[in-house]
């Protein structure tokens, strides 16, 4: 786990944002279901995305559980943040976005984002992408944020 809060400790994390494609709310192992099947419809799309490792490629259930877990404790310790992001009606996850500290000594933050596989063709996953990157840029209290893979 990271050692730091990469957020003030007055800072309130945002819990939940509402737009008219999707709703965010924090990564929790409640959202297990819904988070492993979007996950595991988008293996494609996903490889390569986040990192280098292969994921989501072989992932089960159970280690899709231990890192909701590990996500929803590094969010409320502040240590990184991990969101699912909702279709409109609550009912499916539509992908993820995260923000963890970087790697990157350029950068405070690292941000990615995913749209499920089968969304891409309507261009969400760009439309979510300048939404988020414009909310962590008003309104989160970061200097400077890399989007791996996207810049």
């Amino acid at each position: 786990m990271y050692s730091r809060k990469i957020v003030p400790p007055d800072f309130i994390v945002p819990e939940k944002i509402e737009k008219s494609e999707f709703t965010l709310k924090p990564l929790t192992v409640r959202d297990i279901i819904k988070d492993y099947d979007a996950v595991m419809s988008s293996v494609d799309h996903l490889k390569g995305l986040m990192d280098d490792s292969g994921w989501p490629e072989g992932l089960t259930i159970e280690e899709n559980l231990i890192d909701l877990g590990w996500h929803q404790r590094e969010f409320t310790e502040k240590h990184s943040f991990a969101y699912t992001i909702l279709s409109p009606s609550n009912h499916e996850c539509i992908g993820c976005c995260y923000i963890y500290p970087s790697e990157n000594k350029e950068f405070e933050v690292q941000a990615f984002y995913w749209i499920r596989q089968n969304m891409l063709s309507d261009g969400l996953e760009d439309r979510f992408g300048n939404f988020f990157k414009e909310w962590i840029k008003n309104d989160w209290p970061f200097k400077s944020a890399e989007f791996p893979g996207r810049d």
